[in-house]
């Protein structure tokens, strides 16, 4: 296996679905002054930042990688960054919100996030994640597959790092760790990239773990592979656009007492 640490400057260039979805969520919480927050998979910092500007009280991102938090911290030099593992959450009775967006499907252990989660949260703290769900880019997987045959001997030993759960399952999860008012829920989107170098880039920033796997001096035609079998099944729209069907896994809850 090799280095499976961020690229945290292409994260930055290629992240513009993720950004979009994570201020979509932001519309329906209600901010103020008083609001402490912690954004769980805070990558560049961009998402974290939102909340800042609205004023909260405090704002703090966490991320398990270190490459993310050193530009989170370039980034955005009033707010609090901190390398930490979503499953390892070290806060108490500290924060009115925790959020994540497009991260906890890396998490590979989700109970110990909702404990620590639950333990951080205030009375009535309340929660919002959006994460890759059950179904997620599934014509992706597709298309990986088929090109995986032709370095099956790559991935002999490997596994998915991806968690991609089922609204049932979750509902459950948040009811065995004590929170209430739950509201989970799988739902459709559509990332649309502007052409295919921009489609590249995306698979080689978020999907580097199945890129890693093969030697570098391969990975080039890997993933040029990976793109033309997919095109093959979802070809390019009349503007030269990349569609990937995306279900996405919606968690709010509140912590009681």
């Amino acid at each position: 296996m090799q280095n499976n640490e961020w690229n945290a400057q292409k994260y930055k260039q290629f992240s513009k679905s993720q950004e979009k979805w994570a201020k979509e969520l932001i519309e329906d919480i209600s901010i103020d002054e008083t609001t402490s927050i912690l954004d769980i998979g805070c990558g560049d910092g961009k998402v974290t930042n939102l909340f800042y500007q609205q004023s909260a009280k405090e704002v703090i991102g966490i991320d398990s990688s270190s490459n993310m938090i050193v530009l989170a911290k370039s980034n955005y030099k009033e707010i609090t960054f901190i390398v930490m593992d979503a499953q390892k959450i070290e806060f108490e009775n500290k924060f009115d919100l925790v959020f994540s967006n497009a991260a906890l499907h890396w998490v590979k252990n989700h109970e110990a996030v909702l404990q620590g989660v639950y333990k951080s949260l205030k009375p009535y703290g309340k929660i919002v994640f959006q994460m890759g769900g059950y179904g997620n880019a599934a014509m992706i997987f597709q298309a990986l597959e088929t090109t995986k045959q032709k370095y099956s001997q790559y991935f002999r030993d490997f596994s998915s790092p991806y968690m991609f759960h089922t609204d049932n399952y979750y509902e459950a999860l948040l009811e065995k760790y004590g929170f209430v008012n739950k509201k989970v829920e799988l739902i459709k989107k559509e990332m649309i990239h502007k052409d295919r170098q921009t489609f590249k880039g995306w698979l080689e920033t978020t999907w580097f773990p199945y890129l890693n796997q093969v030697p570098k001096e391969f990975q080039e035609h890997f993933l040029e592979q990976w793109i033309e079998n997919y095109l093959d099944i979802i070809p390019l729209d009349s503007e030269k656009r990349v569609h990937v069907s995306m279900v996405r896994l919606e968690v709010k809850a509140q912590k009681g007492k």
